[in-house]
């Protein structure tokens, strides 16, 4: 507020200082000359001139100042609302109970921040729960930046971005190159290095941003020792895949892709102890791995064996996590009725 007065201030002072050139110029006719008036009209003109591009330098400075105090309120505002902000209105937390960090990767897209409203508006109703957002990108975006700051949950903003040789094509099937494989690495970074092995007690899990997520497979997962599984609907060509649960452990794998591999479930389908998490400190995702062998392959740099797995959801009989996807915008009316571009979708 008080710079933008200092800059009105300015732009007042500059405006009586040509009315000021303006009245002395107009006295001055009288006595002068035609040539000495011209001279003289120069000679004020120039001065107005310098006058102006001086002010005008003064309040570009103002400006440019102003703008970096928005910006370091706003990274104030976020920091702030990630230490204080509660995941539901009211403290919904409760000291006794594990802390679940949920691991989401996002990508810019027409459909991102209505795909984040959603899954936000679940994890409002979870106790003890740490969002850690990490955008596919080079920086971090003001639409993200802006939406976390105001979404209620706890949450951790990062980013880390994917080469484009192992990016996924806008024409590129789904399932050709692994996705999010670099954001999930950095969010267990970020866990290894901002979290206390000897204080902090949890579980993690793999969220992908368009997935729909029962309340109670929060719940479930919370009480994870090791490695807990369940199934996941619709995903891989059929209803649901899921481990095979014979006398309370895993047996195998109801799936149709590779059901040989050795942990032949969904990102969606698992969540592992922090305690894991933090004893295998270079265990990450790879994008050099075949297709379908991304979760296979971290749970065996973790050293998890097939009797680890702790089967969830009632033995493994009931869904509680989909793998929905939301459909792809279509805007070709755009080029005929094009809409406001300032207004964020």
């Amino acid at each position: 507020m008080v710079l933008m007065t200092q800059g009105r201030l300015l732009c007042l002072y500059s405006l009586l200082i040509f009315l000021g050139l303006a009245w002395f110029i107009s006295t001055f006719e009288y006595f002068c000359s035609n040539d000495e008036l011209l001279e003289l009209r120069e000679r004020q003109l120039d001065t107005y001139k310098q006058q102006v591009t001086e002010k005008n330098r003064e309040i570009e400075n103002i400006q440019s100042k102003l703008q970096d105090n928005e910006e370091k309120v706003q990274r104030l505002s976020h920091l702030i609302n990630m230490k204080t902000c509660k995941p539901v209105a009211g403290d919904n937390s409760d000291p006794s109970l594990p802390t679940l960090y949920l691991i989401t990767p996002t990508y810019t897209r027409l459909e991102q921040k209505a795909d984040l409203t959603r899954l936000s508006h679940t994890l409002l109703h979870v106790r003890n729960l740490h969002w850690i957002v990490v955008e596919d990108s080079e920086v971090k975006t003001s639409l993200v930046t802006s939406f976390l700051a105001n979404c209620g949950v706890q949450n951790t903003h990062l980013n880390s971005l994917t080469p484009k040789q192992v990016k996924l094509k806008s024409s590129d099937p789904q399932w050709l190159k692994p996705r999010g494989v670099l954001q999930r690495n950095a969010g267990l970074t970020w866990i290894r290095t901002a979290l206390n092995p000897a204080k902090d007690k949890g579980v993690v899990y793999f969220a992908d941003d368009d997935n729909t997520y029962s309340l109670e497979l929060f719940e479930e997962m919370r009480q994870t020792q090791k490695v807990s599984v369940w199934p996941v609907g619709l995903v891989g060509g059929l209803r649901y895949e899921s481990p095979v649960v014979q006398s309370g452990s895993v047996v195998g794998w109801h799936t149709f892709w590779k059901p040989e591999r050795t942990f032949a479930l969904d990102m969606a389908g698992f969540a592992v102890n922090l305690t894991i998490i933090f004893s295998h400190s270079n265990a990450v995702f790879s994008n050099n791995v075949p297709r379908g062998y991304l979760e296979n392959s971290l749970l065996l740099d973790l050293a998890v064996k097939l009797k680890d797995l702790e089967p969830r959801a009632d033995g493994c009989t009931k869904v509680l996590v989909w793998h929905t996807r939301t459909e792809k915008t279509k805007t070709k009316n755009e080029k005929i009725t094009p809409s406001d571009i300032n207004i964020e979708v």
